[in-house]
């Protein structure tokens, strides 16, 4: 099942550093149809060779390479660049970082690879913000964030279901929503505040869903990322 822009619409977190186990999953999510996310846990174990030996061996899809790059503009520019050779489909920042460092990423961004920027962690909510001095509510931090992405240029935003709603009235409708905390009717939340079931998030407006452990932690994870895919065209 794609997505409007042509790319899967489920993108499953391979959240592992065994490179045995992300490959089987790897062709596992292919088959399925879904593309598959790669983030710190397995880059920092297999850097950019790992990714490529997935891309090489164990996976003929579409790849999401979470990284959440923030850090000063010439910084996450020059890890881009150290990047670039590699056939990804998304790459992300913090928005957090500023207009400035985003678009510097932008910049050093192929344009193969869509750039997207991370608003708040779906990890977070009102009460843990506040623990950091942000007094502002998620929802609101996270639609300022997004006019600040679109502004500088990026192709769209990490964000939770929660505000896909709103974020598709402030913005223009090409603009990539890409929602993690996603979880089918009857998953456990786990460390996720901000969550939705993967029709509820699309029937709202998210671009692309990213689901983990409801798929990678499933006896068998081709058909449970088949049925989550029926469940969103049902």
């Amino acid at each position: 099942m794609k997505a409007s822009n042509g790319l899967p619409i489920v993108y499953c977190a391979l959240d592992t550093k065994d490179m045995g186990k992300a490959k089987e999953l790897a062709a596992a999510i292919s088959e399925a149809g879904c593309g598959i996310k790669l983030g710190l846990e397995f880059f920092n174990r297999h850097g950019p060779q790992g990714v490529q030996t997935i891309l090489d061996e164990g996976f003929s899809g579409s790849l999401f390479l979470d990284l959440k790059y923030h850090d000063i503009p010439n910084t996450v520019a020059s890890a881009i660049e150290s990047i670039a050779s590699l056939d990804v489909a998304f790459l992300n920042v913090h928005a957090a970082g500023g207009s400035e460092m985003m678009q510097a990423a932008h910049k050093s961004c192929p344009p193969r690879t869509r750039l997207l920027a991370v608003t708040v962690l779906t990890s977070l909510n009102d009460s843990a913000l506040d623990t950091v001095g942000q007094f502002t509510p998620a929802q609101d931090q996270v639609v300022r964030l997004a006019k600040l992405t679109h502004a500088s240029g990026l192709d769209g935003v990490v964000c939770s279901a929660l505000e896909v709603k709103q974020l598709r009235n402030a913005l223009p409708k090409d603009f990539i929503l890409m929602v993690p905390g996603i979880r089918p009717e009857g998953s456990d939340a786990g460390d996720q505040k901000r969550v939705m079931t993967p029709k509820q998030a699309i029937d709202a407006g998210a671009t692309h869903l990213v689901i983990g452990r409801p798929i990678t932690g499933a006896s068998n994870p081709a058909q449970a990322a088949k049925d989550i895919l029926e469940s969103i065209a049902a």
